[in-house]
This record gives structure tokens, sequence and C-alpha cells, in this order.
């Protein structure tokens, strides 16, 4: 695909949604364009400001605990994943409302909950995995079992 046209194309999607560059250059390969020109392409992307690693990192930190429900620790992995450096992803984890993550825990915990008998062990030990497979952190999970158990 033609340089020029890759470019518009790609900052018209960058316009509606945060990208990170690592999926861009995957649409680009899949696309066929030559490792070079999507290089081209992604630093014009970022002279542009359509593309900022930490921009996405936060946005996409955001959204994961606000719309999914995810921990710090599934989000950290998924950026990992999409290639974005640590200083940006442990910038990112920062920046998540402490307010909102905990809501997030306490909906996740609560519908997850309601499926168990927080009093038996068996139920208990799946409520963890089931957090911590959410990316929640031991500590945080562990006073959300003490609380929900009150309840």
């Amino acid at each position: 695909m033609e340089m020029e046209r890759m470019l518009q194309r790609l900052a018209a999607l960058c316009a509606r949604t945060e990208q990170c560059e690592y999926d861009l250059r995957e649409k680009m390969r899949r696309a066929g364009m030559a490792s070079a020109d999507a290089e081209r392409v992604l630093q014009r992307l970022r002279e542009g400001k359509f593309v900022d690693e930490g921009r996405f990192a936060r946005a996409f930190a955001a959204d994961k605990v606000r719309f999914a429900g995810w921990g710090r620790a599934k989000i950290s992995l998924a950026l990992v994943r999409k290639r974005v450096p640590r200083p940006l992803i442990d910038e990112a984890l920062a920046a998540i409302d402490r307010k909102e993550y905990i809501e997030a825990l306490k909906r996740a915990g609560a519908a997850k909950a309601r499926t168990l008998d927080m009093t038996d062990y068996a139920d208990v030990q799946k409520f963890y995995r089931h957090m911590l497979s959410r990316g929640f952190e031991t500590a945080l999970v562990s006073k959300l079992v003490e609380y929900l158990r009150r309840e």
C-alpha cells in the first residue's frame, strides 16, 4: 500500500482512538508495507502527535480499570505485550485513579462472590484465583475477602 494513503488511514484511526506503535506496525506489516516505509509513516504520525506511547498507556490503563475491571498486573502484562516501554507502563499504572481502582476491585469481587460461599475454604481459594487472574494485588484481595465475609 502506498505510504501516503497508509499515513492518512492510520492518522484517521489515531484521531478516533489511542493506538500504540506496535499495533500500527502490525497493521502496516499485514498490509504488506516494507519496514523502512512503516518506520517513516510512524515517524510522521509521532511528529503530528497522532501517536504517543505514554498517552496510549495512560488511556489503556484507565479504560481497562473502568470498563473491563482489570487490575494493575493484568494491565501491565497487556502493555508489555504491546511493547510499551517499562517506564511508560509504570507511569500509566501510577496514574490510575485510586478510588476508581478500588471500585473496580469491589465490582469484580462482588460479582464473583455471589457465585461462591465465602465461608467455605475451597470457595475462598477460587475467589483468590479469580481475582488474581483479573490482575488485582494479593493484599487488596485479602482485604476484600475480609470485607465480604463481614457482609
